[in-house]
């Protein structure tokens, strides 16, 4: 059986940690799971750089999960930077002192093969989505990008990355606690308008924070645990209800809330409007929730023995 490999997601929102093994019969133990809402990608949107502080945030997460992992036997941890990373002008004041802390540079992604790390995760999990004549679309709903890919038989026909995520549009539109009607309608309507372009087909899939904290408030969960909610299926008509919600809430109420992760209560607003306009645009009558994005993605190509795409040295981040 092969050793313990570890993977990190380094988002505009959170880092997620994944260190598992492959055990017997091909299944996946999985001996540490960790996520952290750090911020890296605050400001960015405006500013074009990511704040000092977010990044003094992001690394200490980042030391933390790495000493969980090889406490857990890893002997390497694999790293993936996303929208803020391939954003910020000044990338390198992050990735200089994370790739001492990994002990290999972070591997900066394309839209496009965040896209791909994230369709091996979901394949991995729901196969029956790869069988011949079938169609499914997954979004990926990140902090600054949401991802989509269009699947047929379970290969790609189409991919983008677009800038729609719930930091980037909680910055951008909203200013009012608990954001105004017109404020919730604005959200709505960029996102439409955004992923018009998408061919929508098959199955609806949402990846990632954004999902898992929605289905966890809409079903009375004690927690947002992505394993509580992974495969869960809400409807057009559930996610309608709990966006309204949350949206007539304060943060401080949000905070509150049973299943609702207290770092993402300010920005869920703005993702669950992200999920909306998804429906609203393919017409799909529900969503089927996948917690394995990314994270699972590259670990999947770790543990297949691929080392990886070509890692970006942090040089090309602005």
């Amino acid at each position: 059986m092969a050793g313990p490999r570890a993977c990190v997601d380094i988002g505009t929102n959170t880092v997620l940690m994944l260190c598992a093994q492959r055990a017997e019969a091909g299944t996946v133990r999985v001996l540490v799971e960790r996520g952290a809402v750090t911020r890296l990608g605050q400001g960015v949107e405006a500013s074009g750089r990511l704040d000092e502080a977010a990044v003094a945030r992001t690394l200490a997460a980042l030391r933390e999960q790495v000493a969980e992992a090889r406490a857990a036997g890893a002997t390497r941890v694999a790293a993936v930077g996303t929208q803020a990373l391939r954003e910020a002008a000044n990338a390198q004041a992050f990735l200089g002192p994370a790739a001492e802390l990994l002990g290999e540079p972070v591997e900066i992604v394309s839209g496009e093969r965040e896209a791909e790390l994230s369709r091996r995760a979901v394949l991995e999990s729901f196969p029956e989505l790869a069988a011949p004549g079938l169609s499914a679309t997954l979004m990926d709903v990140g902090g600054g990008s949401t991802e989509f890919v269009v699947l047929r038989g379970g290969v790609a026909a189409f991919v983008r990355s677009l800038k729609l995520g719930s930091v980037r549009l909680t910055e951008r539109l909203v200013r009012a606690d608990p954001p105004t009607v017109d404020e919730v309608r604005a959200l709505r309507r960029v996102v439409r308008e955004a992923v018009a372009e998408v061919p929508f087909a098959g199955t609806l899939v949402g990846i990632a924070g954004t999902l898992t904290t929605l289905a966890a408030v809409a079903r009375g969960l004690a927690s947002p645990e992505g394993a509580l909610v992974h495969g869960v299926r809400l409807g057009r008509a559930e996610v309608e209800a709990v966006v309204a919600r949350l949206a007539a809430m304060t943060v401080a109420q949000r905070r509150a809330l049973a299943g609702m992760e207290a770092k993402r209560a300010d920005v869920i607003v703005a993702g669950g409007c992200i999920v909306l306009g998804v429906l609203e645009a393919s017409g799909a009558s529900e969503v089927l929730v996948s917690d394995r994005g990314v994270r699972w993605g590259r670990w999947y190509e770790l543990a297949d023995g691929d080392v990886g795409a070509d890692a970006d040295d942090g040089g090309g981040a602005d």
